[in-house]
């Protein structure tokens, strides 16, 4: 039996669709634990580039049961529009492929509104949100006032409780933001729709998880977005909505913490991050926009350029500590093949003192200075290397300096997108 954690250990963009694609051909289940469709993840599969956004990425093995957790926020449009976009690429998507928590929140047509009004309000004080409705709909949830997939199957209830919700939505719609109320009729009848389609794939998750643990089959838990936006120890108020971190396992899918053996961080071999908030290492140079361009480092939900910086083991250490990781999985090291020094930065100067965690004032961490320590690059790609052997001594070395650095081994390397481009260091994972 195996049962690990797949989760971002930077901002996200991590490579962690790829790595859950590569995994889940070990695993018999593949489930996601928290986000919505504000997550993008890209995989590659021989000729075939696939960008998901709310479907796990094991949904592109036949074999592998795949499930939207009750930590997951799902809006039913953006779901059967990804079903649509597979099944055109020639995967099929049932029910015996794909489960769907029968506590996920819906996210309704006033979340999305309200998102985006929300974020003209704030005026150049946004947060840089994906308008997805993510926010405000993790906010009903918390409240309690939100409608849950199981509430889809049940016409009275959705009736009465979406009654309620448009009720007090188009009075802030309206009087808060100057925008047009919802019509509460057609809402309905569209969520209803959409309750009809979707009944095959609810069921109670938690227990089908549970039985399959217990059953001996391996079960694989993927992460969306990355640690530093985790709603707790992310850089606040610059995050997403739910907790990307381990600990959200357990409530996202509804297991118990000693029924997971590992966790698994995916870093690139630098650091990015969209949107706005400090970046300690951040490269606004023509070393940037070299990472960028030769990174592809735009979003694949947004299209947003990505910004662009040397590796940061702080980050790395805070979430080795924060999610307990058993190993690091490092990607696009084949992104600074060509460069001849590359800086790694081991530590945060902050006014007169030293410091190697992140801290959680966005004003501290706008004042900390990174302390790097350089190490010689390599001129030859690395992108046709399909054992550790064939990486450049200096690879191996910057690969080895992370290990050192954060104390947890590096079991895999990614040298590309694709699948044949993964190169296990260590046999355990």
């Amino acid at each position: 039996m195996s049962v690990n954690i797949v989760l971002g250990a930077q901002w996200g963009d991590e490579g962690k669709g790829k790595m859950t694609d590569y995994l889940a051909e070990e695993a018999n289940v593949v489930a996601r634990f928290q986000g919505g469709n504000n997550a993008g993840h890209t995989v590659v599969v021989g000729e075939k580039e696939y960008k998901l956004h709310l479907i796990p990425s094991g949904i592109l093995h036949d074999d592998k049961l795949n499930i939207l957790g009750n930590g997951v926020v799902i809006d039913p449009k953006a779901l059967f529009t990804e079903i649509e976009y597979l099944e055109e690429l020639g995967t099929k998507v049932t029910p015996e492929k794909l489960a769907i928590s029968d506590r996920a929140n819906v996210i309704m047509p006033y979340h999305k509104e309200l998102d985006r009004l929300k974020e003209i309000a704030r005026g150049k004080d946004n947060i840089g949100t994906t308008g997805k409705g993510i926010g405000p709909c993790y906010t009903d949830k918390v409240e309690r006032s939100g409608i849950r997939m199981c509430d889809l199957l049940h016409a009275d209830v959705l009736r009465e409780k979406l009654k309620n919700n448009i009720e007090i939505k188009n009075k802030i719609i309206t009087n808060v933001f100057d925008g047009e109320a919802l019509d509460f009729e057609k809402i309905y009848n569209e969520y209803l729709e959409f309750g009809k389609r979707i009944k095959p794939f609810i069921k109670d998750t938690s227990v089908i998880i549970y039985d399959a643990i217990k059953e001996g089959q391996n079960v694989l838990f993927e992460g969306a977005q990355g640690t530093l936006l985790d709603i707790d120890y992310g850089t606040y108020p610059y995050v997403t909505s739910s907790n990307t971190t381990a600990g959200g396992v357990c409530n996202g899918v509804g297991v118990g913490p000693t029924l997971i053996e590992s966790a698994v961080g995916i870093a690139k071999a630098y650091t990015t991050r969209v949107g706005k908030g400090p970046f300690p290492t951040e490269l606004d140079n023509e070393m940037g926009e070299h990472i960028r361009t030769v990174g592809h480092e735009y979003g694949v939900t947004t299209g947003r350029s990505r910004r662009c910086g040397w590796l940061d083991i702080v980050i790395l250490k805070s979430a080795v500590r924060i999610s307990g990781l058993t190993s690091l999985v490092i990607t696009k090291i084949d992104t600074l093949a060509g460069i001849d020094k590359i800086s790694v930065c081991v530590g945060y100067k902050l006014d007169d003192k030293v410091i190697d965690y992140f801290p959680a004032s966005l004003e501290d961490l706008a004042k900390c200075e990174p302390i790097y320590e350089v190490l010689d690059g390599w001129d030859e790609s690395v992108a046709d290397a399909r054992t550790y052997d064939d990486l450049h001594p200096n690879a191996k070395a910057y690969v080895k300096r992370i290990e050192e650095l954060t104390g947890v081994k590096v079991a895999i390397v990614s040298v590309g997108p694709k699948r044949s481009q993964t190169i296990r260091v260590h046999k355990e994972l």
